[in-house]
């Protein structure tokens, strides 16, 4: 019962414009004129303490050509790091399953570019001596007897 009279009371005598209409004061002597005991409001001119916005970094992925034409490679050494497809691997470059490509082979590194399609292609050109794949070889001699000996059409 008296929490109901209470609640009209405060309707009666609209309390809640009477706090949030006090008028506000630049100093003490403009308050303490009429000899009246006011509030001050102070606002905040920060925010609080909290989670920060900007606070996210990725680390970086050193992406790139690690090798460039013409210098010398082993086999495992890392030629271009890439996200996608930019250098598609050719003779002797393996690719990884993030699509790093690497030597297979000792050698030079040769950058090709197909003048039609644009695509990109990166080789490892064998240093002097070494024995060609049986896989490269069998081509290499296909295409050298059907140079020689050409099929009857």
């Amino acid at each position: 019962m008296n929490t109901m009279n209470l609640a009209t009371l405060c309707r009666r005598v609209n309390l809640k414009e009477l706090v949030t209409n006090v008028p506000v004061y630049d100093s003490v002597s403009d308050a303490c004129g009429g000899g009246l005991s006011l509030l001050f409001r102070r606002w905040a001119t920060k925010k609080t303490a909290g989670s920060t916005k900007n606070g996210r970094d990725s680390q970086p992925k050193n992406l790139g050509v690690k090798k460039f034409g013409g210098e010398r490679v082993i086999p495992g050494n890392i030629i271009v790091r890439q996200r996608g497809t930019r250098f598609h691997p050719g003779d002797y470059v393996g690719i990884g399953k993030d699509h790093t490509l690497y030597a297979l082979k000792e050698g030079n590194v040769r950058f090709e570019r197909n003048k039609l399609t644009g695509r990109k292609w990166v080789h490892v050109d064998p240093k002097e001596g070494h024995v060609l794949h049986p896989i490269y070889t069998n081509t290499a001699l296909e295409a050298s007897d059907s140079q020689l000996n050409p099929s009857p059409c």
